[in-house]
């Protein structure tokens, strides 16, 4: 049988954005991982008014523990601790920093690559992603809650 990817993480929503679903691929290629990102039911975007944080674009890390935790409450998710950072980077540079998830009409659809880890680094640590975008300089993060999360795995041969 083809290995077509070589990890994968299975996103669900939380309490907050019980609809979203989807999947994180990598797959190892010569010089680091091609990320392929497919998501479904994220919410609307809506700009912040007031105390209602901006809603989308979608900021998308990699976590640091391999567990999501608790999907209910105002702060689901936080089992899966902060942005995965093995080199000390600032925020905006870290391994685990993404590109954020554009929604149209609730999908996000993704690829890029990245040489900043392999599959094998990051099986084991979770995917992320937060109500808002990302501006890549806050320390630890701007990306607001935590709504979808899902562990990274081993893709098994069978």
């Amino acid at each position: 049988m083809l290995r077509v990817y070589d990890a994968i993480a299975h996103i669900q929503g939380s309490n907050i954005t019980p609809e979203v679903y989807g999947t994180v691929k990598f797959l190892k290629v010569a010089d680091g991982s091609w990320v392929e990102a497919e998501i479904f039911g994220l919410p609307d975007f809506s700009q912040e008014l007031g105390n209602s944080p901006q809603v989308g674009p979608f900021a998308f890390h990699i976590h640091e523990s391999g567990t999501c935790g608790n999907i209910y409450g105002d702060s689901p998710f936080e089992a899966a601790g902060g942005h995965w950072n093995p080199d000390g980077e600032p925020h905006g540079n870290h391994a685990g920093d993404f590109p954020v998830l554009f929604s149209n009409g609730g999908t996000a659809k993704m690829l890029f690559f990245t040489n900043r880890f392999f599959p094998e680094d990051i099986i084991g640590r979770s995917v992320m992603i937060h109500q808002s975008p990302d501006d890549y300089r806050t320390q630890p993060s701007a990306g607001g809650k935590r709504i979808a999360c899902g562990v990274v795995e081993a893709v098994q041969l069978t």
